[in-house]
């Protein structure tokens, strides 16, 4: 079983930065593929990225490419996202992921899911 929880989402200015961190709960963190998705209001819960257990691979969406970046770290337990260039259609729920490999997460269904956390960027 895995935990995940979210922290890092607020409200920011278009252009302006943030930095979504997820922790996660059990031993065998280093061996999931993870992921972000966010879901803005009206509509579906979308991918954004994802990062394999060693952090060798990355994936992104193309709307956030250039942009996003994730990340992870291992002995933390914890794995990133830090947003860049910030855009209103940015605003979402920002949702963190966990599962065992990449096509859980490339298809919506991963093991595990978070909370969430809220990002809101003004124009």
């Amino acid at each position: 079983q895995v935990q995940l929880v979210e922290s890092g989402g607020g409200l920011v200015q278009a252009g302006g930065s943030l930095r979504l961190s997820c922790a996660a709960s059990g031993r065998t963190f280093s061996s999931y593929t993870m992921g972000w998705f966010r879901q803005a209001p009206g509509k579906e819960r979308e991918f954004v990225a994802a990062i394999n257990w060693s952090g060798g691979l990355t994936y992104y969406s193309d709307s956030v490419k250039g942009r996003f970046t994730i990340s992870r770290d291992n002995a933390k337990n914890t794995v990133y996202l830090q947003m860049n260039s910030l855009k209103p259609e940015d605003t979402a729920l920002y949702f963190c992921a966990a599962d065992a490999s990449y096509n859980g997460l490339r298809y919506g269904k991963p093991d595990y899911w978070g909370q969430g956390t809220q990002v809101t960027v003004s124009s």
